[in-house]
Order: C-alpha cells, then sequence, then structure tokens
C-alpha cells in the first residue's frame, strides 16, 4: 500500500488488477448415465488437470438461465459475455459476420441451407437430412441457383462453403425477428412456414419476402438438372431450402465500452469470429487440431499473446465436447474430456497471476431424444484471489458442493472481474454506461 494523500487516512490503493481467462468447453453438462455408474462424462472422466484446478479454487454449477431452460450457444455466450439486456442480432447475423461477410445495419438475415425432403399427402413437406460432405460440387450448383431467384428479388443469398450452407440478405427488409422454417426436430414438424415473432409485428413483410422466396427456391430445387440427376444416382435430392437464426444487426456498444475494459477471443467456428466481431474484441482464430490436448494447448498459448497485447479479458472455446455430447455416445464425450485435460495444464500456471475458470455454454446430454438441455454444467474459478472451498475433484456432483452455489450466465462475468480486482464500483459513474468492471479509459478532464 501507498501512503495516504494529503489530508487523507487510508492509504492509496495499489493497482493490483488482474486478467481473466474464461475457458468455455462447449455442451459441458450431462445427466447421469447408467453406463457410466450414474455419472455424468464430466464426473466418470479422468481429468487430473481439471481436478487440480478444482483443488486450488472455488466450485459451483453454472446453470446460464435457470433449471429447465435449455440453451443455445449464441444466447448463453451473449450473456456471458455481459449483454444479457442488450437485443441479440441473430445468430445468422454473427454467422455472416464470421464468415467476412459484410452486413449493414438494419437489414434482415438469415441462415440459409440446402435440405433433403420427403412430402406427404397433405403437402406438408418433411426434412430427411442434411447436405454431406460429399455433396459439395451439387450444392454449390443448387445455390448459385437459389441464389438467382433470391437476387431476382432484390435479396443476396451468399455461400458460406462447404455442406449448402448460405446466408440471405434481404435488404428491403429491416426487421429480422422471424421464426424459423427449419423445425431443427426432423421427426416431430415439418419444413414450417417463416411467421413474424410475437413481439415483432414489424416483421410481418420480412416473413412474406421469406416465405415466397423459400416456395419458390423448393419449386426451383425440385426440378433442377441435378436433383434429377442425384434420382438418378439414387442419392436424395437436395430440394429444400431451410432458414434459421434470423435478426438484423442494431447498435451493439463494443466490449470494452459496455464492459468496461479490453476483451479478446481465441475462436474455433465461424459463430465466435462473428461474435467477437460484433462485440468489437480482439480475435486469434484457431482451426481445430483433431488432438484436443494439443488443441487447447495451443488456444491457451494464443490466449498469453492476447494477454499481452493489453487484453483483460479472453475467452478461449473449444466445440469438442459439444460434437462427442451430440453424438449420443457417453464414452465419446468422456473420452474428449480425457483427452482435453492435459491440454489446460497451462491454466495452473496461469491461475498464479491471473484469475482463470472452466465451465460449459450449456448442457449437451450424450443421451437421450434431446439437443441442449437446462442442466447444470460444473464451474471452477482459480487465481490469486479465490479461496479454494474444499471440492477437490471436477464435475457437476462435486461442484454442487462448492462455495459459488449457482451461477446464471449474467452473473459469471461479474463473478470473474470481482475477483480480479476490476468489479465497477456501485455508486461512482466515471462513464456514461455502467459498466461491469471499473473502466479502463473514463473520458479525461482536460484544462482549457
Amino acid at each position: 500500500m501507498r501512503p495516504p494523500g494529503h489530508g487523507e487516512t487510508q492509504p492509496r490503493l495499489d493497482d493490483d488488477r488482474l486478467p481473466v481467462v474464461l475457458v468455455v468447453l462447449d455442451g459441458l453438462g450431462d445427466r447421469p448415465i447408467p453406463e457410466l455408474g450414474h455419472r455424468t462424462p464430466s464426473e466418470a472422466a479422468h481429468t487430473p488437470v481439471l481436478d487440480a484446478l478444482a483443488a486450488r479454487g472455488a466450485s459451483g454449477w453454472h446453470l446460464p438461465f435457470g433449471w429447465g431452460r435449455a440453451p443455445s450457444s449464441e444466447l448463453a455466450h451473449w450473456a456471458l459475455f455481459g449483454y444479457a439486456d442488450v437485443p441479440f442480432p441473430g445468430r445468422a447475423v454473427l454467422e455472416a459476420l464470421g464468415a467476412g461477410v459484410d452486413v449493414p445495419s438494419g437489414v434482415a438475415v438469415t441462415h440459409a441451407a440446402l435440405r433433403t425432403s420427403s412430402a406427404d399427402t397433405d403437402g406438408r413437406v418433411w426434412i430427411t437430412g442434411r447436405t454431406a460432405r460429399d455433396d459439395a460440387d451439387d450444392a454449390a450448383v443448387l445455390l448459385e441457383a437459389a441464389g438467382a431467384l433470391a437476387a431476382a428479388h432484390g435479396h443476396r443469398l451468399v455461400p458460406l462453403g462447404g455442406r449448402g450452407e448460405a446466408v440471405l440478405l434481404l435488404p428491403g427488409c429491416a426487421a429480422g425477428a422471424v421464426t424459423d422454417s427449419d423445425p431443427f426436430f426432423e421427426d416431430r414438424h415439418p419444413w414450417l412456414r417463416v411467421l413474424p415473432c410475437a413481439e415483432a409485428p414489424e416483421a410481418a413483410p420480412t416473413a412474406e419476402a421469406l416465405t415466397a422466396l423459400l416456395r419458390e427456391a423448393r419449386a426451383a430445387l425440385v426440378s433442377h438438372p441435378v436433383n434429377h440427376d442425384r434420382r438418378r444416382r439414387g442419392l436424395p435430392a437436395l430440394d429444400v431450402l431451410t432458414t434459421k437464426w434470423s435478426g438484423a444487426l442494431g447498435a451493439v456498444p463494443p466490449f470494452a465500452e459496455h464492459v468496461g475494459t479490453a476483451g479478446a477471443a481465441v475462436t474455433s467456428t465461424r459463430l465466435y469470429r462473428g461474435l467477437a466481431a460484433v462485440l468489437g474484441m480482439r480475435a486469434h482464430h484457431l482451426a481445430a487440431d483433431p488432438d484436443h490436448g494439443a488443441d487447447l494447448a495451443a488456444r491457451l498459448d494464443a490466449a498469453r499473446g492476447l494477454l499481452a497485447e493489453g487484453a483483460a479479458f479472453v475467452h478461449v472455446h473449444t466445440k469438442a465436447t459439444d460434437d462427442a455430447g451430440h453424438t449420443k455416445d457417453p464414452r465419446a464425450k468422456l473420452t474428449v474430456l480425457e483427452a482435453a485435460d492435459p491440454g489446460l495444464a497451462g491454466l495452473l500456471d496461469l491461475a498464479e497471476h491471473a484469475v482463470v475458470a472452466v465451465t460449459g455454454d450449456h448442457a449437451t446430454p450424450s443421451t437421450g431424444g434431446v439437443l441442449h438441455t437446462g442442466d447444470p454444467t460444473p464451474l471452477v474459478v482459480a487465481g490469486p484471489t479465490v479461496r479454494p472451498d474444499g471440492v477437490t475433484s471436477f464435475g457437476e456432483a462435486p461442484a454442487h458442493a462448492g462455495w459459488y452455489g449457482l451461477v446464471s450466465a449474467r452473473d459469471l462475468l461479474p463473478l470473474l472481474l470481482g475477483h480480479a480486482h476490476r468489479a465497477a464500483f456501485l455508486g461512482h459513474r466515471p462513464t456514461p454506461r455502467r459498466t461491469a468492471a471499473l473502466p479502463d479509459a473514463p473520458e479525461p478532464m482536460i484544462e482549457p
């Protein structure tokens, strides 16, 4: 502590603010599984590094939006980054930005994908599959045809490469709050009509324009020579264009302004590149390495580099755990966790001079007929200011005994900033916006 200033009795406070590194193992949460001894994959996996981190820190359950509410990755991260009260622009906007597509403000955007289908006698169209990797050439031709139809209506279809995916921009439509035509649950709902969301009646023109285009595209795709040839070869026709994640880019305050400190991300997919872009965060993109341990070790190295460049908060993400959960093979998820664990060893050193946290953005159960669920995911936080709570292993059951209890997505960043000696002092207003962190760069008064 430095000596008090003139007329003061309290010592001047040292500036001992710490950086924060948040590692998100996508889809980490799970449910107890009989074949794993009624344990979750996190509980059953041998993870000595994560166990050591738990022993050094404090644990809890991350329950992003409360019991029973099944989060998507994009909405969970939006809240995790402190934006729970800022209107979400729609995942399609983030996917477009992550692909390097220019997204004008106030233009409706949706994600489009070629799908296979089967029509019933009632005129309903049931989605039966998606574009396979070997279908890339056919998908490119079909998307070109769909793009010509879109252009005739004044829209713009931009292929994203690979598996028949694209983003569709509708410049004549300002409101993007419309429903998905993609049913997600293919055996429960057919191809869906696009409607304005209940809270956004102004999106009716967007819904009408999108419905007209999708119906026209359906007719063109069914009769397209590429699909005639696919049927002749015994392959399913890629004859439906589905849409989802619609939205529009509005006013989004940059992370440094909204949170109060500089943020950065080590990204793994197009979605997270787009999230970093829309929030004005510096990003270091790394393609996924099939060696999960090497992959996470490289991501932590990149995080150190971003800290050295001035970031105070760095997000590190891997999709591997979520992908394993979606296989519906519990042992696949367990195997990924065990393979990834050595790659997190760098967190033990980082925790000497930073606040580090590991959690998931949601639960992706590796059994059952669900995608994501509102089950808790383990949370562990360690660092110089974190008092160990007696939990000595990683997983949902051990974490339940941790001191943090239930932590919502909107509360996680303030928790971490508090440990990092960066919490905004409530009642102090150095900036017009209420920030979660004591702001790094409030506007100074300049002498006349």
